[in-house]
């Protein structure tokens, strides 16, 4: 059977990426997105706000920490990945992630004038999925 494993969703970072290597090299951004929800029960508004952990890999992730900075609406395309490893006491630790295919900036406030990112900056960036540059699923990335 058939399944799918695909988030899209459209919010405001809240931190600016950090950027790192791993230990073959490879550069990985790490940043958090707040997303809100909004409805009405009862007559009265409701808000609640979710917070997501976001991992960007290679050129996709330069591109991030370039550009990208706390604040900014952002459009982001991927998947969720839950990756586990032995903290320095030796507990299991999870970490639920959404690893980021596609990022597209939203936020023009704040001299956002995007023709700054520079055409080979997005004409470079490799879908991850084609490319082995994911660590495996229990080896520690920093």
């Amino acid at each position: 059977m058939r399944s799918v494993n695909k988030v899209i969703i459209i919010g405001n970072l809240t931190r600016d990426p950090e950027i790192k290597e791993t230990q073959n090299g490879q550069a990985v951004a790490t940043f958090g997105i707040a997303t809100n929800r909004e409805w009405v029960s009862g007559g009265d508004k409701k808000v609640s706000t979710e917070f997501h952990e976001c991992v960007a890999w290679a050129k996709l992730a330069e591109i991030c920490h370039k550009y990208l900075k706390k604040g900014k609406l952002v459009y982001l395309e991927g998947y969720i990945k839950t990756r586990s490893w032995e903290d320095e006491t030796g507990g299991k630790r999870f970490r639920t992630e959404i690893v980021v295919e596609d990022m597209i900036m939203l936020d023009k406030r704040a001299g956002g004038d995007h023709s700054a990112v520079e055409k080979d900056d997005m004409d470079n960036v490799v879908n991850e999925a084609e490319m082995d540059v994911m660590p495996e699923d229990n080896e520690n990335i920093f």
